[in-house]
């Protein structure tokens, strides 16, 4: 087995006391993106750890020039650009005043572009203009890539987030101005040995670690064999076409099958408006603020599994996994993992399965080859002292 190149994991901690949950929730509704419209030989995966914010956002580490530069990034499944902030930003870019900067002056390895870019996200955008620097991620450095330095970045979201810029992981065709995508650049100069990379998200907030990003392939210890394979249906997102969704043994979504997008950038789950009101209706979701629903915590324990259909095999979320809970100084929150999001055609309709379902399965991007396209595998993540069933899954209520 070839030995596998890793990077100790790190936690972040919030650092603005009584703000916690105030960014932790500006965060579940962050970065879903709107624009759907020769080198030594390595000898396996490389990781890179992820940090969490109060089990909400995953992020990691990433150093720009030379020498590096380190920042925290969301990797991003759902765009395809690495940016950060810039020390050229603007002096009312909020953003920039409480997170690393990039200063291309302290880098002897900078390459100026100066071509303008904007990104639109789901809930922040930025504008700034492209440069060229070496990267630095889970052991491997000297790559040059081409990024964005943000120079403007307005949405408050980017304010209280506790990440500095974004690395996205999705396919060229979303880069915004043609932009190689920094895992492309990886795959191209032979510095991995597939053309894979896998997320594990540690949801438990107790614990030392957020999970991990693999690049070039997947850790078996991080999940429950086996994996299910589903073909991506558009090499944009990772789009991937899912059967059906059932709330118990009652509730009945996506019932003539329906697009789902595997994003990282996503923290919750999202649909189509009409189905998840339905869907928070019966888990007992009460309405609260910005399209959330509340839910009462005692009724944990009752609430019924959610469970999606996808390549023949059924993923239940139980409602451990699908609740998102905020503590602080003795005060706890129970908010639903479910949120509306309508896309219009041709994008949508569509799911996004995000953090609040990958908490749960381990997922594996597969960009494929030239005899077999590009698909997404799923297997349930390893918890340690879990009780997942007599066999170490977790079970579902109904066969199909």
């Amino acid at each position: 087995m070839p030995s596998l190149r890793r990077v100790p994991l790190r936690r972040v901690h919030g650092p603005h006391g009584m703000l916690n949950p105030l960014r932790a929730w500006e965060e579940l509704a962050a970065a879903v993106p709107s624009g759907l419209g020769a080198p030594p030989r390595r000898d396996g995966p490389f990781f890179v750890p992820l940090s969490k914010f109060l089990n909400v956002q995953y992020f990691g580490e990433i150093g720009l020039g030379t020498p590096p530069q380190n920042f925290s990034v969301v990797f991003d499944t759902g765009s395809s650009n690495l940016w950060v902030p810039s020390k050229r930003c603007r002096f009312f870019s909020v953003p920039c005043w409480f997170h690393h900067i990039y200063n291309p002056k302290a880098s002897s390895s900078f390459r100026p572009n100066g071509t303008k870019i904007a990104i639109q996200y789901g809930t922040g955008r930025l504008s700034g203009i492209l440069s060229q620097d070496k990267l630095t991620i889970g052991g491997i450095n000297n790559v040059s890539v081409t990024f964005g330095e943000a120079l403007w970045e307005p949405s408050l979201v980017f304010t209280v987030a506790s990440f500095d810029g974004i690395f996205g992981l999705g396919f060229p065709s979303l880069a915004e101005d043609g932009v190689p995508p920094p895992f492309d650049v990886l795959v191209e100069q032979g510095l991995l040995d597939k053309p894979i990379f896998s997320f594990y998200l540690n949801r438990d907030i107790q614990g030392a670690h957020g999970g991990e990003l693999v690049l070039g392939g997947s850790d078996p210890e991080h999940y429950i064999p086996p994996l299910t394979f589903v073909p991506v249906t558009i090499p944009a997102y990772w789009q991937i076409h899912m059967e059906r969704v059932m709330v118990g043994t009652g509730l009945t979504l996506c019932a003539q099958g329906c697009a789902a997008v595997v994003d990282t950038g996503t923290s919750l789950i999202t649909g189509p408006s009409e189905e998840i009101r339905a869907l928070n209706r019966a888990i007992g979701g009460l309405p609260w603020l910005a399209g959330t629903h509340f839910i009462r915590c005692s009724k944990i324990p009752t609430l019924p599994p959610v469970s999606f259909l996808l390549g023949g095999v059924w993923f239940n979320l139980t409602a451990q996994d699908y609740v998102v809970q905020i503590s602080q100084g003795g005060f706890r929150l129970c908010l639903s993992g479910f949120q509306a999001l309508d896309m219009p055609p041709p994008a949508g309709p569509l799911w996004i399965l995000g953090d609040v379902f990958l908490g749960a399965y381990v997922a594996v991007f597969d960009r494929g080859s030239a005899s077999m396209g590009p698909r997404v595998g799923l297997a349930r993540a390893r918890v340690p002292g879990a009780d997942l069933g007599g066999d170490g899954i977790a079970q579902a209520q109904f066969t199909d």
